[in-house]
This record gives C-alpha cells, sequence and structure tokens, in this order.
C-alpha cells in the first residue's frame, strides 16, 4: 500500500486551470482517468487525510503510485480527452458500463452501389445507416419483411447477389416482389438507391406523408377502375401500418429524443436508454456497472453520455436527451453533444406530461434489470459457496453461516414501530422463515433499543424450544415468556433445489412435521446499523447465556461491517461476493420491515367505530358505508334508517347505532403536505403517499 504523501505534487506545480489527469500505479499501469475545471483545487483532495476519503477514494490513492496531468483550454475538451483516455487506458477504477447483451440492430448498407438492409451488430461503420437498437434479432426480421412488400430493398448477401447476376435469374424475394431485383437489371442502381433512401426515411419516422401518397394513389387506381394496383396499394398500407404498430406512439409531438435512466445500490448500477425517433421507441438497450469510484447518479449520468456517443454524430445524437439527474456541471456536457451532433442538443431533466410519465418506464425498467442482474449472480451456487467463505474469514468464524439471520427496525417518526427478520440459507432467502415483530415494551423511536428487545425475543423463543425438546437443562426465567402475537410468519414460500444439501434436514419440528417458529439457530445475527446496533444485539445475547451466535452490522452509508467490542469496522474488498451477500440480507430484511410497517399503519389510519361492533363483518360493514356516503351520515342515521340497508336487521342497527352514539367524533385531521381534510371515513391517498417519505 503506497502512502498518497509520497508522490504527492509539490504546492503551487499543479496549475489553476481545466484538465485532465491520470493516477498510475508502480508498474506504470493507469488505473484512474479524470477530469477537473480546476486541476489544483480537485487533486488536491486526493492528498487529504485518508481518514477523510471515501473508502473507494482511499483504495485507489493508496494503489497509485504517481500522478500526472494534462492542461486544456476549455471544459469540454477536458471531456473529450477524458473519453478518450478511459478507451485507450480501460482504468480499473473508473466506471465502465458493460453491455448486457449484444444489441442488433438494423442496418442499410448504404455505402454500397445496391444498398442492403440487413441485421448488424458490433461496432458501427461509416457509410451504414443504423435503427436500433432491438432486443431481438427477430424483431428486426418481423419488421423488415412488412416492409419489403413495399419497399423491395435488396436483402440477399454479396455471395447471392452475384450468383444471381451471372446465372440471369433472380432469387426466390425477386419473384414473390418482395425484392426489386437489381442483380438481373430489374432496377437501375440509380433507382434501388432512391428505394433505399425511401425505406430510411420511412423507419426514421416520416411515416404520415408517404402513407398519405399511397392513400391517394389508391383512391386515384380505383376511379379509374385499375382495381388490382387499388389492391396492391391498399395491401401495402396495411402493411405499413402493421409494421408502424410495433413500435406504439409514446411521445404525441414527433420528438426524437432519448431517454436515460439510473437504478443504483452502493455496490453497482444498471442504465436503460430508450430511442425515442418520430415519437416512437425505436430501440432500447441497457448496461450495468460496478460502482468501482465514489460516484453520484449526476457521475453515472455524464458516464453513460459518454458510453452512448463517444462515437456517435450527426442525427445519432437526436435534438433531445432526458436524464434522471443532470451532470454538475451541465453546460460542457450539453456543448459536448451539441458539438457531436452539428446543432443545439437539449439535455434536461423532464418534469411534466408525456415524458415524465415515459422517463418513469423507463426507471422502472432500470430497476428491473438492475433486479435480474443481481438474481443472475445469487443463483450461482460457486458464487454463493465463495460469498459464505468470505464472510466467514472476514469475520472469524470457524465454519462458514449456513443459516444468517437479520434484523432491521422501521417506523414513521416514532411511530408503528415494528421489526422484521429474513433468513438466508446456502445464500438463499427462505421466505417461509421470515417473522415480523412488533415493539411492546416502550413508545417512541429508539433503534437501538429496538433492536435489544427485538433479539431477545427471537432468542428467548429459541431457547424455550430446546426446553421442550430436551436439549436445554436449565428453567428459564419468568422473564423468558414470550407472547406470540409478538410475531407472525410470512405466508409466502419458496422452493429449494433437490440437488443441494436441505438446510432444514434435522431441524426439530412438530408432531405434524412442520418446522417449530424459532427453533433452529443461525450461525450468524445481521443487523442494519453500525456500533450501536451491534453493541445491542450482542448484549441481549449475552443475557441469555448465547455464545455460540455471531453478530455483525452492515452500516447503510459505507457498507462498513462492525463486530462487537471493535472500535473500527471491517471494510470488505468493492468486489466482494460476501459483501455483496451481506448487502443483499440487509436490503431485504429493509424491504420486509417496511411492508410490515405500511400495512400496519394503513389499518390504523382506516380503523373505525364499525370495527368493534359485534358480529358486524367486512361485508355488512361496507354495505352500511356504501348506503349512507361516510361514517358521519351513518352516525346521524335512526334505527330505522339502517334497517333500511339489505342484510341489517333490527338488533344489528340497534348494536350499530349505539357503538356510533359512544363513540365521540374527533376533530377533523388535516393532511399537511396536501392540506386536504381527512373525513373520518377514510383517509386519502395523499395522505399515506406524503407520509411514505418520512418513513424509515
Amino acid at each position: 500500500m503506497a502512502d498518497p504523501s509520497s508522490y504527492r505534487p509539490k504546492p503551487g506545480q499543479i496549475p489553476d486551470s481545466p484538465g485532465v489527469y491520470k493516477f498510475r500505479d508502480e508498474h506504470g499501469r493507469v488505473i484512474y482517468v479524470g477530469k477537473a475545471k480546476s486541476l489544483r483545487q480537485r487533486l488536491a483532495n486526493y492528498f487529504q487525510d485518508l481518514a477523510g476519503l471515501h473508502p473507494r477514494t482511499r483504495t485507489m490513492v493508496t494503489t497509485a503510485a504517481s500522478v500526472e496531468w494534462t492542461v486544456v483550454s476549455t471544459e469540454v475538451e477536458a471531456l473529450q480527452l477524458e473519453y478518450s483516455w478511459i478507451k485507450e487506458f480501460d482504468p480499473r477504477f473508473n466506471v465502465k458500463y458493460r453491455d448486457d447483451k449484444s444489441y442488433p440492430y438494423l442496418a442499410v448498407t448504404l455505402n454500397e452501389e445496391f444498398p442492403r438492409v440487413q441485421v448488424m451488430r458490433g461496432a458501427k461503420k461509416k457509410g451504414v445507416r443504423y435503427f436500433g437498437p432491438y432486443g431481438h434479432a427477430w424483431a428486426i426480421r418481423e419488421t423488415v419483411d412488412l416492409m419489403l412488400r413495399v419497399f423491395p430493398v435488396r436483402t440477399c448477401s454479396a455471395g447471392v447477389f452475384k450468383r444471381s447476376a451471372q446465372i440471369g435469374r433472380p432469387c426466390l424475394l425477386g419473384y414473390i416482389g418482395k425484392c426489386s431485383a437489381p442483380c438481373v437489371g430489374r432496377i437501375s442502381p440509380e433507382e434501388h438507391h432512391e428505394l433505399a433512401e425511401e425505406f430510411c426515411d420511412f423507419m426514421a419516422g416520416r411515416t404520415g406523408a408517404y402513407i398519405r401518397r399511397l392513400e391517394r394513389g389508391m383512391q386515384e387506381a380505383a376511379e379509374e377502375m385499375e382495381y388490382e394496383r387499388a389492391a396492391r396499394l391498399r395491401d401495402d398500407i396495411g402493411a405499413l401500418k402493421r409494421a408502424m404498430e410495433k413500435s406504439a406512439v409514446v411521445l404525441a409531438d414527433a420528438t426524437d429524443a432519448d431517454l436515460i435512466a439510473v437504478a443504483e445500490d452502493e455496490l453497482e448500477a444498471a442504465v436503460q436508454i430508450f430511442h425515442v425517433r418520430g415519437g416512437r421507441v425505436r430501440g432500447q438497450r441497457g448496461w450495468v456497472t460496478d460502482k468501482v469510484e465514489a460516484v453520484t447518479t449526476s457521475g453515472l449520468v455524464e458516464h453513460a453520455l459518454q458510453q452512448l456517443y463517444g462515437e456517435e454524430r450527426g442525427d445519432a445524437v437526436p435534438k433531445e436527451v432526458l436524464v434522471p439527474a443532470l451532470p454538475e456541471p451541465v453546460e460542457p456536457v450539453a456543448q459536448w453533444l451539441s458539438e457531436r451532433r452539428g446543432s443545439q442538443v437539449s439535455l434536461r431533466i423532464p418534469q411534466r406530461g408525456d415524458k415524465k410519465d415515459l422517463m418513469a418506464t423507463v426507471g422502472r425498467n432500470a430497476q428491473q434489470a438492475l433486479g435480474l442482474h443481481k438474481t443472475k449472480r445469487a443463483s450461482d451456487l460457486t458464487t454463493r459457496s465463495r460469498a459464505l467463505e468470505e464472510i466467514a474469514g472476514a469475520l472469524g468464524l470457524d465454519a462458514v453461516p449456513l443459516r444468517i439471520e437479520c434484523f432491521d427496525i422501521s417506523h414513521l417518526q416514532g411511530d408503528d414501530v415494528v421489526a422484521s427478520m429474513v433468513v438466508f440459507e446456502d445464500g438463499l432467502a427462505r421466505k417461509s422463515e421470515y417473522r415480523r415483530f412488533q415493539i411492546k415494551s416502550f413508545q417512541g423511536q429508539d433503534d437501538v433499543r429496538s433492536m435489544h428487545e427485538v433479539i431477545g425475543r427471537r432468542f428467548k423463543r429459541y431457547l424455550q424450544e430446546k426446553q421442550k425438546s430436551g436439549e436445554w437443562t436449565e428453567e428459564p426465567s419468568d422473564d423468558a415468556r414470550v407472547d406470540d402475537n409478538g410475531a407472525t410468519a410470512a405466508t409466502v414460500t419458496v422452493g429449494t433445489d433437490d440437488l443441494e444439501p436441505d438446510p432444514m434436514a434435522g431441524r426439530p419440528t412438530d408432531e405434524d412435521g412442520r418446522p417449530k417458529r424459532f427453533a433452529y439457530p443461525p450461525q450468524l445475527v445481521v443487523v442494519d446499523g453500525g456500533a450501536p446496533q451491534v453493541a445491542a444485539a450482542r448484549r441481549a445475547l449475552d443475557e441469555l447465556g448465547i455464545d455460540d451466535v455471531a453478530v455483525c452490522g452492515l452500516a447503510k452509508r459505507l457498507e462498513e461491517v462492525w463486530l462487537p467490542e471493535e472500535d473500527d469496522p471491517v471494510v470488505l474488498p468493492r468486489s466482494s461476493e460476501g459483501l455483496y451477500l451481506l448487502q443483499r440480507v440487509r436490503d431485504e430484511a429493509h424491504r420486509f420491515a417496511i411492508a410490515y410497517q405500511r400495512s400496519k399503519r394503513t389499518k390504523r389510519l382506516k380503523s373505525s367505530p364499525l370495527d368493534s361492533v359485534a358480529g358486524l363483518g367486512d361485508t355488512r360493514r361496507q354495505a352500511l358505508l356504501k348506503h349512507f356516503g361516510s361514517l358521519k351520515k351513518l352516525r346521524a342515521a335512526t334505527v330505522d334508517e339502517i334497517c333500511e340497508v339489505p342484510g341489517v336487521g333490527r338488533k344489528t342497527a340497534e348494536t350499530v347505532a349505539a357503538a356510533l352514539a359512544g363513540a365521540a367524533p374527533s376533530a377533523p385531521a388535516v393532511n399537511t403536505a396536501t392540506g386536504e381534510i381527512i373525513e373520518d371515513d377514510g383517509v386519502p391517498p395523499a395522505a399515506l403517499s406524503a407520509e411514505r417519505g418520512q418513513e424509515r
């Protein structure tokens, strides 16, 4: 590990001007490339106290052995040089997007004498017009098959074209009217090139004028009683419309735009791009990257723009680029895009309307892409085994933790405090073992105290089960009793792989063969939090005399692993599969806790005096509210009026009237986020959505 002070430039040596810098390791390899508006200010940030640096930045500067820089005149030049150097040196500490697949394009080779329509992958070639990218090659072939009826452009290879020219006979497509057969001279090179240009214009979105021209031709042919030509034009119009239907209109103003969305966590990020041309989605692609440097969403967007447009020119760069966050600063990037296009490019965040809605769709695709990437990574048996071994090595465990339990606390500003317990066995989630808790011993917000209570309750139940099975000889104390209502099991189950050993084998079961709740102990307890939460969990286990269960905490800010009675955290490598597994366990516990907290809060907010009426079920309760319109009107109704509701007898009506008379109406509540008065018969959705931004 190198000391950054050993290669720190002397004061005044670094110029105060825009430029690009490179960090090299001891072997001279470039490990990081960056740009700066002021090289002096930016590089000074790398040579401060190591404790104040982000862990990934700290790793980079201690791996480097030298730094050098190149001065440029503008920030745009710095952006261009940075992109060139990243492409050239492939630095290990720079964010590099990798395609999650090799996307196919629909290409028209306008640089040939007889242009050809085909599927192309890989690097783009000069003089070739590209459309896409498409998700699948078969989607391109379906579109081309429909279009060839109207635009019979050549699609055959050079060998087939040459052979047909030699024998003077076209291929099958020439006979069925899906090729103009330039190989045998049915159409001149100029006419065929013009046909290819019309094909490109239609694919680029200029569809309305061409279809209107065909419709006029069809009407003229019908008026002249040339019904065969009119029928052929009718079929051509139908084929073009079917091709257009494959890409629905998403922006009514026929906009040419690219929409970029980012989904990220602490270790990885996924980028999705929708290419919209003429108001229709003409292509989609996505990338996934490891966050090897300390980078914000703005930084990820800037890297994505470099990756997307670094090799593009002209119309390949659209007039409008919509992003979730603007690069900082935004002016050099916008100017760089405009220079590559040759005209003004608008780089902005959509605020309203169709563009904002479409951006939300792109964002959902990015989230799904990131989730799919993580699922593929987690499903690999070898990867899971390596992750468990890395966790055991980092925490100093005697054996790999085959069962991991993670606990998280959730609340909304101290109200409805709940906790979750999720279980991972052999690196996979076992949802049938999930549990959830209500905090009972106190009111208010105290995550440390809540964690102590939950861990204590969970392992008291474990000791009780051991006592029942005869494995525990000591008599538990009175405070070891836990109310069964303190935890409720999730109803979702997950299948297991028959080829892998079942961690459930040999665990205690009831007489009906089902596993006993809390009867199987984990090898590792993970808590969502830092040193205070870890200390509380360890104290709860010590109070119960349990010393064979390891405890650690995962702090969300820097993904540090905290151990009991340790002043410094364990920092696992960014590429560690063990850290990835711990993060996934922690995130699942957080998701499960949030879901329970939301459902609990919703039930509380929607409760009414009718819930306490004996013998009044959901059906009749809803019938009453539907008949009267609100609880306020129901409270003012007489017994005879209540009896008019279908299914409600006089005795039930009297009970309802008495219950509502005894429940004093409260003052109307006001949603502070919207100023909306909350009626006593329900809660506006806006109230719940406003609160969700404040929940933990």
